[in-house]
């Protein structure tokens, strides 16, 4: 009964968001305003009822009611209670319900948030997120039912996939969706805009807290997803480029760039047709990222690689995303008023460069992601495009970003006086320098070039954040450039600064990797809740004589008989050892792959510093409000 109820209350929220992009569309075409508070309402009475969905869903796993056909596909009677909450969302048809949610929560907190303000306007928003959340609704009845039932019942579940079964399952994926769907906002804002009489309106100053949040949850989902891959998969790298990663990755960098320009379109009404484009296409980028999970076109080990068919689905979405809000700008675009410039040397130029550069970078990345796919479709031939061609091209578009961000500091609106910027300049120059050069000569162990000019770069985005005057008002940027700056010197240093040595261990053996010495002491086994283990006993000791005792383990997945390598880690702010424990040689022996992975918590440290930026400028716009 508890599955009819919760599929009820899905038909319910989806009939709720027909209903609040129906009624109003109405008024607004019969010239009924009074129409416009049923948004409100509306939206309220969709996000209700989809979360009861949601929870129902939830609560029937942890029934383990093995009737529902997504439940039994997704989960077992001896997995572990958070587990089975984290599988809600960790199969195509309960993703996608949580996508119905997001969008019923965005849509229900930009309606409760703007209830005083310009109701013709908010009611707009609304009623396109309303669209996004009926499609979505109607797509996952229709098409994704995650609760079908399944007869004859099974006494038992399939079990979650091992590699979904970590902590990472019950974080990255709802900040990633809410990330995506997030930009959902900015979409509904810039559509709502290009609908309205006078598009001149101050919807940037509307929308930017809503990016804000969106980029924040996004940033958080990306690196995430990424420490999770670096941890779980066994192979001690982050993700970087795997293709469908790089799909979360575009909508990021676009966002981005969306955000400078909505600075640019509140303080100085410029940039107003970039902010209408760039929101148009983050969202857009977003739901290419979700049909390219579930579509199965790219091969990944993060793609649901569902039946293609339902993947169709989401492309057509995709395409009215795109070609209809297109539209309307082609036809409003010749009433947005142009901004006359009154120097090359101001912040608006600075942001339209910054913005271009990014845009080139996502083309990239977009490119390299889709060109084998392209010529799978057409018979031309069957290429890999891999980390070479992104490094190429990816790298030196990051490094021209870079400078840019070392300059912000000192540009300001309108015009900024030449001969006091070349002084500033100069200074960050000698200072990062210094700084550069020796945190090369401690840090860069391959003494390579391109490693110490980086390194004298992100000295440089740190350096200028703080001889431009760390105010109040410019904290959040300062924080925001520091954390690139961060999670630049990780992935530059992990990347060149990496060694690793694999051989075959038994209890007794011993193995060095530069200043480590590996004990390997004994073989233990353990039985869990789900699985059984192989577990290596290591000490690993360094140059001072520091043990430290690492248990990497070869697990056993009988229900879904898999087996899956849990690596060991200890991590420090300069460096993590890594361990994993491979397939067992011989009688007592294994394949142990031993790694030293320098500054990789880098990475995370500055996407923390990143988001937290983003979390400071929405305080900041609060507190103005």
């Amino acid at each position: 009964m508890i599955p009819e109820i919760g599929l009820f209350s899905l038909i319910l929220g989806t009939l709720c968001a027909i209903l609040g992009a129906a009624i109003p569309l109405f008024g607004i075409f019969t010239k009924r305003p009074h129409l416009n508070r049923y948004s409100w309402a509306l939206s309220y009475g969709a996000f209700g009822a989809v979360t009861t969905s949601i929870c129902l869903l939830a609560y029937s796993f942890t029934l383990d009611d093995f009737s529902v056909t997504y439940i039994a596909q997704h989960s077992n009677s001896q997995l572990p209670f958070f587990f089975k909450i984290a599988a809600v969302w960790g199969g195509h048809e309960g993703s996608l319900l949580f996508w119905v949610f997001s969008l019923s929560l965005w849509s229900a907190a930009i309606a409760f948030v703007n209830r005083n303000h310009n109701q013709a306007f908010i009611s707009r928003v609304l009623i396109v997120l309303s669209l996004l959340t009926a499609a979505f609704g109607l797509f996952t009845l229709l098409a994704s039912n995650p609760f079908s039932r399944l007869f004859p019942v099974p006494m038992q579940g399939r079990d979650l996939h091992p590699m979904l079964q970590d902590v990472g399952l019950i974080f990255h994926p709802p900040l990633l969706y809410l990330g995506y769907v997030g930009f959902s906002g900015a979409f509904a804002f810039a559509v709502a805009a290009l609908t309205m009489p006078d598009i001149n309106i101050p919807w940037p100053q509307w929308s930017r807290a809503w990016t804000l949040a969106a980029w924040v949850m996004l940033t958080g989902g990306v690196a995430l997803g990424s420490w999770w891959a670096y941890y779980e998969l066994g192979w001690g790298g982050w993700w970087f480029w795997d293709p469908v990663e790089n799909a979360s990755l575009l909508p990021w960098i676009t966002g981005t760039a969306l955000l400078h320009s909505l600075i640019a379109s509140e303080k100085r009404q410029a940039l107003i047709n970039w902010s209408l484009l760039l929101s148009i296409f983050t969202f857009s980028l977003s739901l290419l990222g979700t049909f390219v999970v579930r579509s199965g076109i790219l091969t990944s080990v993060h793609a649901f690689a569902v039946d293609p068919t339902r993947g169709l689905v989401l492309l057509v979405i995709l395409a009215i995303c795109v070609v209809v809000p297109l539209t309307l700008f082609m036809l409003q675009s010749g009433k947005i008023k142009p901004l006359r410039l009154q120097s090359l040397v101001s912040r608006e130029v600075l942001f339209l460069v910054l913005n271009s550069v990014l845009v080139v970078a996502t083309l990239s990345v977009l490119l390299g992601t889709f060109y084998p796919m392209i010529f799978q479709v057409f018979n031309l031939a069957s290429i890999s495009v891999g980390a070479p061609f992104f490094n190429t091209v990816f790298v030196p578009l990051a490094l021209l970003c870079f400078v840019l961000m070392t300059i912000a500091p000192f540009i300001h609106w309108q015009k900024t006086k030449l001969e006091g910027l070349k002084v500033k300049l100069l200074l960050v120059w000698i200072l990062a320098a210094v700084v550069g050069l020796l945190a090369s000569y401690l840090f860069n162990d391959n003494s390579s070039v391109f490693v110490s000019l980086v390194l004298i770069l992100c000295a440089a985005m740190v350096t200028s954040a703080f001889v431009g005057g760390v105010s109040i008002g410019h904290l959040a940027m300062t924080v925001a450039h520091i954390g690139v700056a961060v999670t630049a010197v990780g992935i530059l240093l992990v990347s060149y600064n990496s060694t690793e040595v694999s051989a075959k261990m038994s209890p007794g053996s011993t193995v060095e990797l530069g200043d480590l010495t590996i004990h390997y002491r004994a073989t233990e086994w353990l039985v869990a809740a789900n699985y059984t283990a192989e577990q290596a006993l290591l000490d690993v000791v360094d140059a001072d004589g520091n043990i430290v005792q690492l248990k990497p383990q070869k697990r056993h997945y009988p229900v879904r008989v898999m087996n899956m390598s849990e690596p060991a880690i200890h991590s420090t702010w300069l460096r993590d050892i890594y361990i994993t424990m491979g397939e067992k040689i011989g009688r007592n022996a294994y394949a142990i792959r031993i790694q030293h992975k320098a500054f990789i918590n880098w990475l995370w440290a500055g996407s923390l510093m990143m988001m937290l930026g983003g979390i400071l400028a929405i305080g900041q716009r609060y507190e103005r409000t």
